[in-house]
């Protein structure tokens, strides 16, 4: 399982097929809160304008363009510039983007210190974002004295608003006792709130939860449709463990071609550990089995979503992902 914070690659996974237990914090994907989409270019002069003029969202609204303008290399520095501008003048959505190109060193050196100091800007304004990003930099003790307690404290605040990222990280830290004692119930509680979000990472968790009997009744039909809601959004380890399902019969009938699929997509994915089981299962299999379970894959390969890659700019997707 991941911590997540913006944005997310990979969220808070537990993966039961092999091991119990999460792996760690990851940026999650939102982005600033309010937003927008590009600017025709014919409206650009007058945006540069108001921006020298002093005009703070202007200031934030062209900063985004000299990033969005040319995706394969952003005119970072102007960006910062006018972020820099903009936040200087209270601008909740520039002082979070600020700090997460501070905090990537992304067109900018890194620099975690400038990056909590602008996330707590923008989360004291009420930026859910930040405070879930500002929680996984207390709790790593980046750019600030780690203090999982106040961790804790900004993951609530941010699930509280409804961030699906910060519910599925608060779940994390209660699963974990870390700033608070372990506490399954309400890790069970947040990733249920996350999972009916359509988060997948928090789906995938709450499978998990299911299938292990941890702060919910054990219940394999359960974890099969948490799980099985993830597996269709892409997520490769519930996928992997969909499949585990299948392979054992756990809350679905035993059905090796079905197990066979969903560890070939996860295998297209890139998961090491699918493959693994998918290779022991195949020494079991009919040829019939084998064919069948191939066709299915084909047939599927191309309608499900793939799973997130870490993209080129992350500030990029971070922007896009509103």
């Amino acid at each position: 399982m991941y911590l997540h914070s913006r944005p997310a690659f990979s969220v808070c996974k537990l993966l039961f097929l092999l091991c119990v237990t999460l792996f760690g914090f990851f940026p999650s994907v939102s982005a600033a809160q309010s937003g927008q989409n590009s600017v025709p270019a014919s409206s650009l002069p007058n945006l540069e304008s108001r921006a020298q003029g002093g005009d703070a969202t202007a200031q934030y609204d062209f900063a985004v363009e000299n990033l969005r303008s040319n995706p394969a290399a952003p005119d970072y520095r102007s960006a910062i510039k006018w972020l820099s501008a903009s936040a200087a003048q209270g601008n909740v959505n520039a002082e979070y983007l600020l700090g997460y190109l501070y905090e990537h060193g992304e067109g900018i050196e890194r620099d975690y210190a400038k990056a909590v100091e602008n996330y707590q800007a923008a989360a004291a304004k009420g930026h859910y974002a930040a405070a879930n990003n500002l929680a996984a930099l207390y709790h790593h003790g980046k750019g600030v004295h780690k203090d999982s307690r106040r961790a804790l404290e900004l993951f609530l605040a941010a699930a509280q608003a409804g961030d699906a990222v910060g519910q599925c990280n608060l779940g994390f830290m209660y699963y974990h006792g870390y700033g608070a004692p372990r506490d399954y119930v309400l890790a069970a509680k947040w990733f249920r709130a996350a999972a009916e979000r359509g988060d997948a990472d928090a789906q995938h968790n709450l499978g998990f939860l299911y299938s292990k009997g941890r702060g919910v009744p054990a219940d394999d039909k359960e974890a099969v449709h948490w799980e099985r809601l993830a597996a269709e959004q892409g997520d490769l380890h519930a996928q992997t463990d969909l499949a585990y399902l299948y392979e054992s019969g756990k809350g679905v009938p035993l059905d090796y071609v079905a197990a066979y699929k969903w560890y070939s997509l996860a295998v297209a994915g890139g998961e090491r550990i699918a493959g693994d089981r998918r290779k022991s299962l195949s020494r079991i299999m009919t040829k019939r089995q084998l064919d069948q379970a191939n066709a299915l894959v084909a047939a599927e390969s191309s309608q499900l979503p793939r799973p997130l890659k870490q993209p080129t700019s992350a500030a990029l997707a971070l922007l896009e992902a509103h």
